[in-house]
């Protein structure tokens, strides 16, 4: 089995029990505090850190690692030079921004989000200042990810997310009663900090060598500080977008941002599963391949095709199932029928952003492997427009339902223009391929979904506990999805069979 083989599934593994984890703490939320003002002010707080670790992981990671990859090639010894000289200023920057934020946080706070009740705004200003202490930590996190993914290190960032979220769920468990949403927060920065002590540890493990310097090789420091910005302003797009949806949300009424944030989190992830373990790889790759077109072509479209397959099934099944889902995760305690019914309500309108979010990583990553960042500086930049302007032309005849729809209409314009342009240089055929891809995926997708939606309607499957309603109709639709597979598009799978089994499809 190759070793990228066997990263794959190490770090799928992981990214699943992280999920599942998740599960447990976004269940233990909603029973212990429900749908409240304590809820929408943690998803408010929480926001900062999800810009933060995008800015980084994301952002910096795009612009970083090609470089950095490009330049050990060249000079190892000048590149782990590089690499301290980012990560020293890096460091001292958040440290710095740290201390500030901490001091503006209620005007901060009240000016991006208000409220339109005073203990949601209090609360939200608390937690927000226990993130923005621990900033730096935060910050770390992810530009050790990419340090790590350099040296084709990818397990012990998964690890280091697992411990951000069982912290934060120990801490519920063990603190509410004391701390209440406080203690979601606390655990979550405490889980953080041993997780960058893990990713550091295996680094060091990995050869680099912690120096303290300063100094960076004018070729590499002009070179990243170009890539830089653009890279920066991409990953904070859909953020910032989040940041406008909670700024409407916040001001409709109590809870909205809690039915958003909670089916938000159902409907990404699949797309994250799928960008931490498959992306991660494909985009070393492609940075590894950028000067050889035709494979780095090939690498490119295996990335849509295992990307299709995957995540398309699984939108149509969570349009069928969601509602089975988000009962199983959320409701109980102070979460009632009727928030389930809401989220679910919302989560129908985010079904697109389960295929476009995956596919979009996969042009983004091979723009910027390409060098394409300015190109796709100013796709990113509209999506901000389009999204303020959908958000208020939804938001008057939906509420707050229009901006899931608004995200979910901005994903698809987004995932469009990035994959028209990351095959600019290629003949017009290529995009010919993916569009027959879509299609031919679609078929088998209709045949799962045929048998549930029977078995929903003439059936009294709905009566059934959540769980055991998942239980039934998730195998099902997986053997019919497989047999259409088999049936309709054999090639693919075959692939999926390649990935499955070791045969260095990602080699």
């Amino acid at each position: 089995m190759s070793r990228l083989k066997q990263t794959a599934i190490w770090i799928t593994l992981l990214s699943i029990f992280l999920k599942l984890l998740g599960f447990v703490r976004e269940s233990m939320i909603a029973r212990e505090f429900g749908v409240s003002n304590e809820t929408d002010a943690f998803m408010i707080a929480f926001t900062f850190v999800t810009l933060i670790l995008a800015l980084i992981a994301n952002g910096f990671n795009s612009a970083f690692l090609p470089k950095y990859v490009e330049k050990r090639k060249e000079n190892m010894e000048e590149a782990e030079r590089n690499a301290n000289g980012v990560l020293n200023y890096t460091t001292l920057f958040f440290l710095g921004v740290s201390v500030i934020a901490y001091f503006f946080t209620p005007t901060i706070v009240e000016f991006l989000f208000g409220s339109r009740s005073e203990e949601t705004l209090r609360i939200t200003v608390d937690l927000t200042r226990v993130f923005f202490i621990c900033m730096v930590v935060i910050a770390l996190s992810g530009v050790l990810e990419s340090y790590l993914q350099a040296r084709r290190i990818f397990v012990p960032t998964q690890l280091s997310k697992i411990m951000g979220t069982l912290m934060a769920t120990l801490f519920i468990i063990f603190f509410a009663d004391m701390w209440g949403i406080y203690s979601v927060a606390y655990g979550f920065v405490f889980g953080t900090f041993l997780g960058v002590c893990i990713q550091f540890g295996a680094l060091v493990y990995g050869g680099f060598k912690w120096m303290p310097k300063f100094k960076l090789d004018d070729e590499f420091g002009r070179k990243l500080m170009l890539l830089l910005a653009p890279a920066l302003l991409h990953s904070s797009v859909g953020h910032i977008n989040v940041f406008v949806n909670k700024m409407f949300a916040n001001r409709i009424e109590t809870g909205a941002v809690t039915y958003l944030n909670n089916a938000s989190l159902i409907m990404s992830i699949p797309s994250t599963i799928f960008t931490t373990t498959i992306v991660a790889i494909i985009f070393t790759l492609l940075s590894e391949q950028a000067d050889n077109k035709e494979k780095f072509r090939e690498t490119l479209y295996m990335g849509y095709q295992i990307g299709m397959m995957t995540l398309l099934p699984i939108a149509i099944g969570t349009l069928l199932v969601g509602k089975a889902v988000i009962s199983f995760i959320y409701e109980g305690g102070e979460f009632t029928a009727q928030d389930t019914a809401n989220t679910y309500f919302v989560l129908q309108l985010y079904i697109p952003i389960i295929l476009t979010q995956g596919l979009l990583v996969i042009g983004v990553k091979g723009m910027y492997a390409q060098g394409a960042a300015k190109r796709l500086l100013k796709i990113s930049s509209t999506t901000i427009l389009l999204n303020a302007a959908l958000n208020w032309l939804f938001i008057q005849p939906l509420g707050y339902p229009g901006l899931a729809l608004s995200s979910s209409v901005v994903a698809l314009y987004y995932v469009t223009a990035t994959t028209l342009a990351v095959y600019r240089d290629y003949d017009r055929s290529e995009l010919k391929k993916l569009v027959q891809l879509f299609f031919r995926v679609l078929v088998p997708s209709i045949i799962m979904a045929v048998p549930i939606v029977l078995i929903q309607q003439f059936t009294s499957i709905e009566t059934l506990y959540a769980l055991w309603r998942l239980l039934i109709l998730v195998p099902i639709g997986v053997v019919f999805y497989v047999a259409g597979m088999y049936v309709f598009y054999r090639e693919g799978f075959r692939q999926m069979l390649r990935v499955v089994k070791d045969r260095k499809s990602m080699s």
